[in-house]
């Protein structure tokens, strides 16, 4: 017969003592935040590469809408009705544009799509004309691709802020009056991906430039360029531009 107390080990049994059980503890946590953390990198690099792709398409229609049109872009909605603004006109040239209007990293997505919004903005120095008191344009007009000089240094399109109201009348930006950092950030989102910081100075951003191209660039050389007295949105080659 099997002696079944010699199957138990003889003597006290030793458990985890507090401090091993804290160490443990300690460790399941560290290694939970670094797979969080790695998670929201991921997600992160995701969003902003399917962004890209959603600002290249833009670009895209723009240009396929200016060859249809004596080299013009569509209007936004300062100077036109929403069903005649860019962001009705360019569905023809993309097909199912809600799927391409919505940044995906956009926590405000779900109002704008429903709203008939969009996340991107278009650069209100080609597409919102100055005005003098008798209503006419002042200085170069540049809402076609043969007005601008330097269209791969042009920036056409940005993310917008949080601040932006979701409905369509909010399609383009404000970017002569961006006389300091909170003004760009009130009107763009500069650090859509990764950013979060309260100096929006932290993470990157996509912009659209008149070429087609689509760049990536860091909020904190945005902020270094603005606070140097350089409007990143003003066409360059344009002198008489405010």
């Amino acid at each position: 017969m099997i002696n079944r107390m010699r199957l138990y080990p003889l003597g006290k049994t030793h458990g985890f003592t507090l401090v091993e059980m804290l160490v443990t503890t300690a460790s399941v946590v560290a290694l939970a935040s670094v797979a969080l953390v790695v998670s929201r990198s991921t997600l992160s690099r995701a969003q902003q590469t399917n962004c890209m792709g959603n600002l290249k398409n833009i670009g895209a229609a723009l240009h396929m809408y200016a060859a249809d049109h004596n080299g013009k872009f569509p209007e936004t909605t300062h100077t036109t009705d929403f069903d005649e603004a860019w962001i009705v006109k360019l569905e023809a040239y993309l097909g199912d544009f809600d799927s391409v209007r919505i940044c995906p990293a956009d926590p405000r997505k779900n109002e704008r799509l429903k709203a008939g919004g969009t996340s991107y903005i278009l650069n209100s120095y080609i597409f919102v004309p100055e005005i003098d008191p008798f209503g006419e344009p002042i200085g170069t007009a540049l809402n076609r691709l043969s007005a601008i000089p330097q269209p791969e240094r042009t920036i056409v399109a940005f993310i917008c802020s949080d601040r932006t109201s979701p409905g369509p009348g909010n399609d383009h930006t404000h970017s002569n009056q961006w006389s300091s950092w909170s003004a760009v950030c009130s009107d763009i989102a500069p650090d859509r991906f990764g950013g979060g910081s309260k100096e929006r100075a932290k993470g990157r951003s996509n912009y659209l430039y008149v070429d087609g191209s689509v760049l990536s660039l860091e909020a904190g050389e945005i902020k270094r360029i603005t606070e140097a007295g350089i409007n990143i949105a003003k066409p360059p080659g344009i002198e008489d531009l405010p």
